[in-house]
């Protein structure tokens, strides 16, 4: 099934730029590891990238420099990052339903069967990644049928559902899709009846808590 949220444009030009926190192109890693419509457009200003470098090259710069440039452009195209944050290819063949995608290995193993869950809050549980330089990275384990706390966000929060689904104002969240957040946006997912669903995601800056209790129990739960 195709994605139907995809990344903002710019959060597309800041991971081809390398310009997102590590936690960020985490999760953007992944949902472009399952998202052709996405993976093109990282590819896409990646060229214009290139493009723009060779333009702000000085008059002076010789026909060796610039096909250096352009070389190192194009092989950054066709990297396949694994063991940090990048663009892996698109749509790659995952006959294996228990195996994580490839950006995660590094932060949380291989196999969701492996993942150590730890207890949040009741029907929520998460696992949180301690090898980020910038930004929070965790998964969470919601029960189905659960209403989390109405919130808001202190910058950006990148999440991408790996399994069952969620629901709020902006749609209906399924496998492969990537809620792509601002500062402007306040939701509350609702997460759908079936199986649990389990997400990667990414902040940048602590949630927002309208409401009291939410607020109280905040330190508690770190996010």
């Amino acid at each position: 099934m195709k994605p139907a949220h995809h990344l903002d444009p710019a959060t597309v030009v800041a991971f081809a730029a390398g310009a997102l926190s590590e936690a960020m192109a985490v999760v953007a890693a992944t949902h472009l590891a399952g998202c052709s419509h996405c993976h093109e457009q990282v590819r896409d200003a990646e060229r214009i990238g290139g493009v723009l470098v060779e333009q702000q090259q000085p008059d002076g710069a010789g026909a060796a420099r610039r096909e250096k440039l352009r070389a190192a452009m194009l092989e950054r195209l066709d990297e396949t990052p694994v063991e940090a944050p990048g663009l892996a290819p698109a749509l790659p063949a995952a006959p294996d339903p228990d195996r994580l995608p490839a950006p995660l290995h590094p932060y949380f193993g291989t196999s969701f069967g492996a993942l150590k869950w730890r207890w949040m809050a009741p029907g929520v549980h998460c696992i949180r990644s301690a090898g980020t330089g910038g930004g929070q990275l965790f998964m969470l384990r919601i029960t189905p049928g659960r209403s989390m706390p109405l919130h808001s966000h202190g910058r950006g929060e990148l999440t991408q559902v790996l399994r069952g689904a969620y629901d709020d104002v902006l749609g209906h969240f399924g496998p492969g899709d990537v809620a792509d957040l601002d500062s402007e946006v306040m939701h509350q997912p609702v997460t759908a009846a079936g199986v649990p669903c389990i997400c990667v995601a990414a902040l940048d800056a602590p949630l927002r808590f309208p409401g009291w209790l939410a607020r109280r129990l905040q330190p508690l739960v770190g996010l």
